[in-house]
């Protein structure tokens, strides 16, 4: 994981930059005035990241890679997206053929490598589809996929919405759930002023949003927790092994449930397979996590101040597994796995990969990139993998070494 640090060791924005920033700020200073002085963070996140033309995700700053803000796995090594591929290959002969639907792909990195290694075990899957609504990524994406023998790129196809017919085969899901914009919250021992009712076992719960300093500059500032924000941190205190302390501030995401529904209405039969970092809810909402797990990304910098370089940083928060399985629940999607990154990649044969190279500068670097997968300090512990199926009950070989299904 890139180490957090403070704002003052970001580095310095070009005019360019700087310039853009500024029209992101002043869309979302428009959009609180509108409101009446204040914004609640799932709204601010959204117009950050994925406002037309100037969202993070929505306009042209490299994001990926060296020259990006972060790097995923599948750019750190194709060892991970060849372990992904062997995972498919077995879910795709189980289910006697089918798709494959990568949502969110990034470069089209992921795509392209697990293309290229199932027609290297002649296992490809019917169609591989790619879901992604940024236009600037998407031409990002057909720029990697070009590189491919044509008769692998015939397989692909671009979609902008889900599939508008029932799918049947392997949905794949890469850092995606960490990015769906967040609520923000914090506990009082006492209700706010601005809090007509409180939240069960809860006090006190406010919601954190963002306002207009004097200076006209974007401030954090708290607002009332609306009834189903405070039902559910209600609920989720109300699960807890432990009491959480005042002032505690964390983040909810209330849109994993619809996302995991629409997702489960194109499911007709197969596998879904989500890669994201998070914990299952008694370790997410833990009194020693009292600031919550927000991280923005600005060129391999991690902090945790979202309102600084507005529209250029990346702004995640940890996924709340235990959320997930429940929304997979509600969806009548069983979760068919849960286990670290580490134990996912042990369990396809990351060990075999790792073992082809012929010449030791070969060995010595794929051994490298192997390491940042798996070690605990690097991505190996705080990245889950989880399976979701629908009528497809085979033993997944990514999670044979480990299930956590129990601390969900």
């Amino acid at each position: 994981m890139i180490p957090s640090q403070t704002v003052a060791s970001l580095p310095p924005l070009t005019p360019e930059e700087a310039e853009h920033s500024r029209r992101v700020e002043a869309a979302i200073r428009q959009r609180i005035a509108e409101a009446g002085g204040w914004i609640d963070f799932e709204t601010f996140m959204n117009l950050a990241l994925y406002a037309p033309g100037l969202g993070y995700y929505s306009a042209g700053a490299a994001k990926f890679g060296r020259a990006g803000d972060f790097v995923t796995a599948p750019e750190i090594s194709p060892l991970f997206s060849r372990c992904v591929a062997r995972q498919c290959e077995e879910c795709l002969e189980a289910l006697g053929g089918g798709e494959i639907l990568e949502l969110g792909p990034g470069t089209g990195r992921m795509a392209s490598t697990v293309l290229s290694a199932l027609a290297e075990r002649d296992a490809l899957p019917e169609r591989y589809a790619i879901l992604e609504v940024s236009a600037d990524l998407r031409a990002r994406q057909k720029e990697e996929i070009a590189r491919l023998p044509a008769r692998l790129r015939a397989r692909v196809t671009w979609l902008e919405r889900w599939p508008d017919e029932p799918f049947r085969g392997v949905v794949l899901a890469n850092e995606v759930l960490d990015a769906l914009a967040c609520r923000r919250f914090v506990l009082h021992s006492r209700p706010a002023r601005h809090v007509s009712q409180l939240g069960v076992s809860a006090g006190g719960v406010s919601q954190l949003g963002v306002g207009v300093g004097p200076d006209g500059t974007l401030r954090e500032a708290e607002g009332p927790a609306d009834p189903e924000l405070r039902d559910a941190v209600s609920r989720l205190i109300a699960e807890l092994p432990e009491m959480l302390p005042e002032g505690y501030r964390s983040e909810l995401s209330l849109r994993v449930a619809p996302w995991i529904a629409s997702l489960s209405e194109v499911l007709a039969r197969g596998v879904v397979l989500l890669f994201d970092y998070g914990l299952p809810r008694a370790h997410f909402y833990h009194p020693a996590r009292r600031d919550g797990t927000l991280r923005c990304h600005f060129r391999h910098r991690a902090h945790d101040d979202p309102l600084v370089h507005v529209g250029l940083q990346d702004i995640t928060a940890w996924v709340d597994f235990t959320r997930v399985a429940e929304a997979a629940a509600a969806a009548q999607l069983e979760v068919r796995g849960f286990a670290t990154q580490a134990a996912f990649l042990l369990g396809t044969g990351i060990e075999a990969l790792v073992a082809e190279p012929v010449s030791a500068a070969d060995r010595a670097r794929v051994a490298g990139e192997a390491r940042r997968l798996l070690l605990p300090g690097d991505m190996g512990e705080a990245f889950k993998a989880m399976a979701l199926a629908r009528d497809c009950d085979l033993p997944l070989a990514g999670f044979r070494h480990q299930d956590l299904r129990g601390s969900l």
